[in-house]
């Protein structure tokens, strides 16, 4: 069982991202996925979720910029990152219960 999250790169404030979760072994289509993030020096927080049923939530400081949404055919989860800014700088986790998957990382330079 694993969970990879990718999709990350160095842009520029206001720039756009997509990251996406990516499962091996299991589908992530019967289980909540949150996005987690953890920026140098600072605690992992967690930015989004979306449940089974495709109830998201976010993190007010990401609320109207990010948009988590579900491929069932692909089994992914993605992150559409828009309006990005430099305090959105760390590296992205996205998370199931007891599983964390290997980061990605985001650079926005202003």
């Amino acid at each position: 069982v694993q969970l990879q999250a990718s999709g990350g790169g160095s842009v520029q404030t206001e720039d756009s991202l997509r990251l996406s979760c990516g499962a091996s072994g299991f589908s992530l289509n019967n289980v909540a996925v949150g996005w987690f993030r953890q920026a140098p020096g600072k605690e992992r927080e967690g930015i989004s979720c979306i449940s089974t049923s495709a109830f998201t939530s976010y993190r007010d400081s990401v609320k109207g910029r990010f948009t988590v949404s579900r491929d069932v055919a692909r089994n992914r989860v993605y992150l559409q990152m828009n309006s990005l800014k430099p305090e959105d700088t760390a590296v992205y986790y996205c998370y199931i219960p007891d599983i964390w998957g290997q980061g990605t990382q985001v650079t926005v330079s202003s």
